[in-house]
């Protein structure tokens, strides 16, 4: 029994385990770091992708919500969102390489700042505001707005964007709906109903766009066109993030109410399995947090794909990061991560005082 347990540790271990030192092209991605915002701590951690070692704890301002980094993972950007009483109104700008904040950019009467999208090639963000009900972009270097596009329905939380960069997609929780919006002249040019509790997005790199409805606890799939809808896929319960790999094969969802991740095979649109977080229970300090009735649950919510073997999913109650296996579909392990960590993105690179 004890032979057969070591011989299905050591293949587990070896078929999620970082490439040799001679294969150089995925060295980076693999000594990377883990960008992560803790919104009861008001802190940014970069945490050592593979020993879960911190590498900085730099403040951000009041509650801090999403993490997005720029393609290059020279930068990493923080939404300030606020909380009940007060509302954020700022983005943290950090430096991955020196593990410093660089600046902060006010967003003046565009408050509840929440959901990024870097458009590659450029220092442009989009940022969903659901203060003022906007999708903003913001040039990350001279923090500046340049275009301010008012979304029609409330509340728009999430953004995704084709992989041309000519289209965004913000979904609206409380309306249900998605809308595309032209990012040549900052028309909002469609929107559709996708389902009660319409949240999480993400679109494949073959541009379909996938809407994870968290109140209907499904999947509303579009095919490049949010007026061409193609299929509707079961998720129970409380689809709250999807992500898909960055080949596109896979699409995994964190489902914050059952505390499970599904993974479903994006080219044939079925589920393939679902992983189960680590239970916990929930004890006084939860009642002020969101989702403080789920019960027994960790409340996954923020995904990061660094590659196509791995998922690292931050666990809001848990306080922690769990790292899933793809090619096995089994959890390799816990990282612990401070306060209510949500947002969470990656770089290859690291900080240089840690190198």
């Amino acid at each position: 029994m004890k032979t057969t347990y070591f011989f299905i540790s050591f293949c587990l271990m070896i078929a999620c385990s970082p490439p040799s030192q001679e294969d150089s092209s995925m060295q980076n991605d693999h000594n990377g770091v883990l960008l992560v915002a803790n919104k009861s701590a008001d802190i940014f951690h970069i945490f050592d992708r593979n020993t879960g070692d911190i590498l900085a704890e730099l403040e951000t301002d009041l509650e801090p919500h999403e993490v997005e980094a720029s393609p290059d993972g020279k930068w990493a950007v923080v939404s300030n969102y606020g909380d009940r009483e007060q509302p954020g109104r700022t983005l943290s700008v950090y430096d991955v390489l020196k593990g410093e904040l660089v600046r902060t950019i006010e967003l003046g009467m565009h408050t509840r700042p929440h959901s990024m999208k870097w458009i590659t090639g450029t220092d442009h963000l989009l940022v969903t505001t659901e203060g003022s009900q906007h999708l903003l972009k913001v040039n990350v270097a001279s923090g500046e707005i340049i275009l301010e596009m008012p979304v029609s329905h409330e509340v728009g939380h999430m953004v995704a964007a084709s992989p041309d960069f000519s289209q965004a997609f913000v979904t609206a929780i409380r309306s249900g709906t998605v809308s595309a919006f032209d990012l040549s002249t900052g028309d909002e040019v469609s929107s559709v109903y996708s389902g009660a509790g319409a949240e999480g997005i993400d679109v494949s790199p073959g541009g379909q766009i996938w809407v994870t409805n968290r109140d209907d606890n499904t999947i509303t799939i579009f095919d490049g066109d949010i007026n061409n809808r193609i299929d509707e896929l079961e998720c129970p319960e409380f689809p709250i993030r999807i992500k898909f790999t960055p080949d596109g094969s896979r699409a995994v969802v964190s489902c914050a109410k059952s505390g499970d991740i599904a993974i479903f095979d994006a080219l044939e649109r079925t589920l393939i399995t679902r992983v189960s977080m680590p239970p916990y229970m929930p004890s006084g300090e939860d009642d002020a947090k969101y989702f403080s009735d789920f019960e027994d649950t960790s409340i996954p919510i923020g995904l990061v794909m660094p590659d196509n073997e791995s998922v690292f999913v931050a666990s809001t109650r848990a306080n922690s990061i769990t790292e899933i296996c793809l090619n096995e579909y089994k959890i390799i392990r816990e990282i612990p991560a401070g306060k209510e960590p949500d947002g969470i993105h990656f770089s290859a690179l690291r900080p240089e005082s840690q190198r």
